[in-house]
């Protein structure tokens, strides 16, 4: 019960004061799936880029954090290639800094800041981390690209990597950004990343 009336609190005010740059929706009329919309900052490889996200809702909220993701893929230190986010609040204590007085709005609003401040120091992807913190010229250059690639509101943005990478192509830059996003993904998998729970 305290769910449903504060998830409808939380829907009320997302849509009618959302934090700026931050568009939100109930996706199918559904309290607990949601949808919601980024924009790329300005003076970030993001600028321009709309990046969607997926927010679900566990029944055990507000005691539990949504568990939100990227939709688009998006090439950044701390989102790996299924989208998932290394980021403090979107966790329970000890390892997290969820707590119940936070609310989505907060949380969409955290999401927008890491993208525009990276912490290469606790990252998903440990490969964009080393390129971010040591050659970033490369990685903003990389991070455009796959910007203008999934994030722009033109055709064609819609393919994901996977996608990118069955096409035969001559390879290019933006390719081998993805073989590197993926094998920086594999990485992640394999060492105990603090940012993942088991």
């Amino acid at each position: 019960m305290q769910r449903t009336s504060r998830l409808k609190r939380e829907l009320h005010l997302l849509t009618t004061e959302p934090p700026p740059g931050i568009m939100f929706w109930q996706n199918k009329d559904r309290m607990d799936d949601l949808r919601a919309q980024i924009l790329g900052g300005a003076n970030t490889p993001y600028d321009k880029g709309v990046f969607n996200l997926e927010v679900v809702v566990p029944e055990r909220y507000p005691f539990e954090p949504p568990k939100i993701r990227f939709l688009t893929p998006i090439y950044h230190p701390n989102i790996d290639s299924a989208g998932r986010i290394c980021l403090d609040v979107l966790r329970l204590p000890p390892k997290g800094a969820w707590r119940p007085s936070l609310n989505i709005s907060t949380l969409l609003t955290s999401i927008q800041l890491l993208m525009s401040e990276p912490n290469p120091d606790d990252p998903l992807m440990a490969d964009i981390s080393s390129e971010y913190k040591y050659n970033k010229e490369v990685f903003i250059r990389n991070a455009k690209q796959w910007t203008e690639k999934y994030a722009s509101q033109q055709k064609g943005a819609s393919k994901t990597p996977d996608e990118e990478v069955t096409q035969s192509e001559a390879s290019t830059p933006k390719e081998s950004a993805i073989s590197q996003k993926r094998k920086a993904n594999d990485i992640s998998r394999k060492g105990k990343k603090p940012c993942l729970d088991s």
